[in-house]
């Protein structure tokens, strides 16, 4: 993935074509891009299983693989200047679509035996477990997204049209977009609940990391039930904005435009996300209570040899 992403990178700046509104490059190169970090995060997580590691290990080979044929199947229609997603203008377009399809879902059917693996796992650090635990959870429901894009869009009928499926909700595939993204900015884009979803792989892990450097500056991150409390906030707000996106991409809205139903949804999580991190960090911690004292402190007949 890493090769291709250098290759499409180089096939940005060599060719000038363009599919459905956007360089025929950038597709391959946001997708190798992606897997690259998807993979790497799927991988670093399976090496911290204390048991189960063999089915991981297949789970694991599972996706990548399905990540390969994905990657050949979107570069060859590159070459070919045909578009890979929702093609069914001839047999064998629709064919290579339909074996999309399946990878996807057997990618998804992979990660989902790794989540399964993770939530039964036993790691000390209980904050980073559940960064992982959440941010693959969160994952399964971002890459489950991909699926809704493969309705036929209004107009669209299986059999009969050459494209069925679609990115947009409202508007046609390949209007005005965002910089870089490309998501439209005209109406709604499934991509981004999907791109939201997918992501938390690496940014609810790169949270357990950035509160664990700040520890030695900051007493109280040093406390593991605090860092917890962050991680589970976290997950929580998390979830909410991908529910706010999906929903905002659902009734046809562009991400920039929101309207004042999203941004009051939106002004809830922020203001619940400010309060519980401020009471996560002010809730005091409590020593553990032992039986022979109220604050833990050995009692004079304890001391005796």
């Amino acid at each position: 993935m890493a090769l291709m992403a250098v290759i499409s990178a180089v096939g940005l700046a060599m060719d000038d074509r363009v599919l459905v509104g956007a360089p025929i490059w950038f597709k391959p190169f946001k997708f190798s891009v992606s897997f690259v970090a998807y993979c790497l995060s799927l991988a670093w997580m399976l090496s911290l299983l204390p048991s189960g590691r063999r089915v991981g290990w297949w789970a694991g080979t599972v996706v990548a693989l399905a990540s390969l044929i994905e990657m050949v199947i979107i570069t060859g229609q590159v070459v070919r200047g045909k578009r890979s997603h929702f093609n069914h203008e001839t047999p064998f377009d629709e064919a290579l679509f339909n074996a999309m399809g399946v990878t996807v879902a057997i990618l998804w059917l992979g990660t989902l035996a790794i989540a399964v693996l993770l939530l039964r796992a036993r790691i000390a650090d209980r904050a980073s477990a559940w960064a992982m635990r959440s941010g693959i959870i969160l994952a399964l429901a971002g890459a489950g997204v991909g699926f809704l894009m493969s309705r036929p869009a209004p107009g669209q009928r299986r059999g009969v049209s050459k494209v069925v499926g679609a990115h947009s909700v409202g508007v046609p595939d390949g209007g005005p977009s965002m910089p870089l993204t490309g998501w439209s900015t005209t109406g709604g884009d499934l991509r981004i609940p999907h791109f939201v979803g997918m992501h938390a792989l690496q940014l609810l892990p790169l949270l357990v990391t950035v509160l664990t450097a700040l520890a030695p500056r900051f007493t109280r991150l040093a406390d593991d039930r605090i860092r917890l409390r962050l991680v589970l906030l976290a997950s929580g707000t998390y979830a909410a904005t991908f529910a706010l996106v999906l929903w905002q991409a659902l009734r046809g809205q562009p991400l920039i435009h929101p309207d004042g139903a999203t941004l009051r949804v939106a002004a809830l999580i922020l203001s619940a996300g400010a309060l519980g991190t401020y009471a996560s960090l002010r809730a005091p911690t409590p020593s553990p209570v032992r039986a022979n004292g109220s604050d833990g402190a050995p009692t004079p007949k304890e001391l005796v040899p």
